[in-house]
């Protein structure tokens, strides 16, 4: 029972982010950080993200400070857009959203248009 509330609550939470998300991507201001290698990046990714590397993201932190917010993370799975959501956190900038996968933003943004 208490594992099904857990999961139960965890789907909740995971719908009201992505609702939270979609909302700020309707949004005028707003800027999306794709935190995916360069490589990666240039594959594919949301337009109008802006492509800084995880690894790259300590030497960016006041370009980041100065960009429209709120900011949403992504990347390819969600697990370095957490990182970057975490370390952003750490270092006194509120207001990011890790995203998850750049694909599920894309998909967020061409519902939100």
């Amino acid at each position: 029972m208490l594992q099904s509330l857990r999961f139960s609550d965890s789907i909740i939470a995971l719908n009201l982010l992505l609702m939270i998300i979609q909302d700020i991507l309707k949004s005028e201001t707003h800027t999306i950080i794709d935190v995916r290698s360069t490589d990666e990046f240039n594959g594919g990714h949301v337009k109008g993200a802006i492509n800084i590397p995880l690894d790259q993201l300590p030497e960016k932190l006041e370009e980041v400070k100065k960009m429209p917010h709120p900011v949403v993370l992504c990347c390819a799975s969600g697990s370095r857009s957490r990182q970057a959501h975490v370390y952003l956190s750490q270092h006194g900038i509120a207001n990011t959203y890790n995203g998850g996968s750049w694909i599920e933003i894309n998909e967020l943004k061409s519902k939100s248009a």
